[in-house]
């Protein structure tokens, strides 16, 4: 488990949450810190089903990332990873796709450090130090361009993080990705709702993660939709979790609801 004072000289930054490390914290990890820990505290104040919601998160993963393979899709970028656990999404599209070749994208120094720690012997997975926020770093950096054929179909990945992008930022993220990605791409995202929630809990939620570098924006089915936008989702469109494809043998927590997911594929 990192301690507080081994921040400064990694370039990690322990005097605010991180989303990333928050996120290991909620799926059991060791990866995070005490303040980490207390921000995810508060939002179980308000959501206590939140680490079943993050199991929930990681099993659409599964399932999104197998569903590409079985369509023929054979090198992703999968933005905002986070740190990683098992069942990364190189680990379930070589399992169908032996070949498969995954780029991680983030920018959390400690999902860069144990990323590249733990595929230093894979050349088929690499990990990208880039923002989200600036699509041009994401499709232009040296890893993803030494994996990725934009010429050929690619399946996309934003698992928990289209609710970190503003709706005044969204097209010119979303759009350039959209754009450059050759017909028959599949794009993957999970945005959370305030559909169905109490306005006092998203509240609550909203504001621990102001505290962050990383604001998170709960949304309706239609704002959160509109990050689709250019491609053609497939059946049962955006749903909450539970809904999209469940696979008996790798069944998923039951439902929260907080959650919409979906998968689109670029005409």
């Amino acid at each position: 488990m990192p301690e507080q004072g081994g921040g400064a000289s990694t370039g990690i930054d322990v005097t605010r949450p991180s989303v990333a490390r928050m996120y290991d914290y909620y799926l059991g990890g060791k990866d995070n810190f005490e303040i980490d820990r207390e921000a995810v505290r508060r939002v179980e104040q308000a959501m206590p089903e939140i680490r079943q919601l993050a199991r929930e998160n990681r099993a659409f993963l599964r399932r999104a990332v197998r569903h590409m393979a079985r369509q023929g899709i054979r090198q992703f970028i999968d933005i905002g990873s986070g740190l990683p656990t098992v069942g990364n999404t190189h680990e379930i599209a070589q399992q169908i796709v032996p070949d498969a070749r995954v780029v991680y994208v983030d920018n959390d120094p400690v999902v860069l450090q144990h990323g590249r720690a733990i595929l230093a012997t894979d050349d088929k997975t690499t990990v990208a130090a880039a923002d989200m926020r600036r699509p041009e770093e994401v499709l232009g950096h040296p890893e993803t361009v030494k994996l990725i054929d934009f010429n050929e179909p690619v399946g996309v990945l934003m698992i928990a993080m289209v609710h970190f992008i503003t709706l005044d930022e969204r097209e010119a993220v979303m759009g350039r990705l959209r754009d450059v990605l050759s017909s028959g791409s599949l794009f993957a995202a999970t945005h959370c709702t305030r559909d169905g929630h109490s306005a006092d809990a998203v509240a609550q939620i909203e504001a621990v993660y102001a505290a962050t570098p990383t604001p998170i924006f709960f949304r309706e089915h239609a704002e959160a939709a509109l990050f689709f936008d250019g491609f053609d989702l497939i059946e049962p469109g955006l749903v909450t979790l539970d809904v999209w494809h469940p696979d008996p043998d790798d069944p998923a927590p039951e439902g929260t609801k907080w959650l919409l997911g979906g998968v689109g594929r670029k005409p």
